[in-house]
């Protein structure tokens, strides 16, 4: 089992993969679209690496405004959601996102990254971040479980 976790953009998609063992997170790749609502090919190479990863469900990051409340993002996430569910039929969880680009950035500062370069990284990292902090969340559920 593999689950995949997706950071959504107005003109971007972060692209994160567990691993088999539900343990890290590794970002994959970004998938850049022309406009916010051209999204066939954004979710033709989404269901091109569920496929090769052989993914069995996808973590969605939920861009919730600092005060907890929603705004138009998480709409266009939710919209996202539903869309990418129709088309893949694979379980899609959201998951609380604030601060991750925040994180992302700051790893990708502290890892040498120079200013030019870091647009073209923060929404895998971010992804990976959303991801990692989900599996971590499972672990500590299954631990409290006594599993």
């Amino acid at each position: 089992m593999r689950i995949m976790g997706l950071d959504f953009g107005s003109k971007t998609v972060g692209v994160a993969i567990s691993d088999p063992l539900l343990v890290t997170a590794q970002s994959i790749e970004t998938i850049t679209r022309k406009s916010e609502n051209k999204l066939r090919q954004t979710m033709a190479r989404i269901e091109e690496l569920i496929e090769e990863y052989q993914v069995d469900k996808i973590v969605l990051g939920l861009p919730k405004n600092m005060n907890g409340t929603e705004g138009e993002r998480v709409e266009k996430t939710k919209e996202f959601q539903g869309m990418l569910f129709r088309r893949t039929g694979i379980p899609i969880e959201l998951w609380d996102e604030r601060l991750t680009t925040i994180a992302a950035d700051q790893v990708l500062i502290e890892s040498g990254i120079r200013r030019e370069y870091r647009k073209d990284y923060v929404d895998a990292v971010a992804a990976s971040l959303i991801l990692q902090g989900y599996l971590d969340y499972l672990r500590q559920e299954a631990k409290e479980s006594g599993e």
